[in-house]
């Protein structure tokens, strides 16, 4: 399954990237997430809930960063299996800062395969609840963001 978008964050470009890359920020922030814990470097072991129609289940996983270009770009792979199942996915996430509105763009693309009892709901469910996953994590990132004080751009030149 494709999964690509973008979300505006109101902060500069370096912030955003340093909010995306905050295990601490990022764990409070994801939908579900019980913990997030530095296990290498930028390695992290994940342990996530994971609700989807009727079904519900715990997720553990691993988080791994690579190809990590400050601050425009880094590539997420994600890794988690349960009783209802597996997830697998690997996307690339690109900022592109608007210096004059202080704001930061954020490009997401990536692929997400789901195995055993979670992919016996279907597509078009697996679909919805992964945007609405997404849209709800940077909704949160913004709101952290926003109450760190960082809203304004990193270093504008006058």
């Amino acid at each position: 399954m494709k999964v690509a978008g973008s979300y505006t964050l109101p902060v500069g470009q370096e912030r955003a990237y340093e909010l995306l890359l905050d295990p601490a920020v990022l764990a409070k922030c994801m939908p579900g997430c019980e913990s997030l814990d530095k296990t290498g470097e930028n390695v992290y072991a994940m342990r996530m809930k994971m609700l989807l129609g009727s079904m519900s289940g715990l997720f553990d996983g691993k988080v791994t960063i690579t190809g990590v270009n400050p601050p425009s770009s880094y590539k997420l792979t994600v890794e988690g299996k349960g009783k209802i199942g597996f997830m697998k996915g690997e996307g690339v996430l690109t900022l592109t800062a608007d210096p004059a509105e202080g704001k930061t763009a954020v490009q997401y693309d990536g692929d997400v395969q789901v195995g055993g009892t979670i992919a016996a709901v279907g597509q078009r469910l697996i679909d919805t609840t992964s945007k609405m996953l997404v849209k709800r994590f940077f909704e949160k990132l913004s709101k952290e963001a926003e109450a760190s004080g960082t809203s304004a751009p990193d270093s504008v030149p006058r």
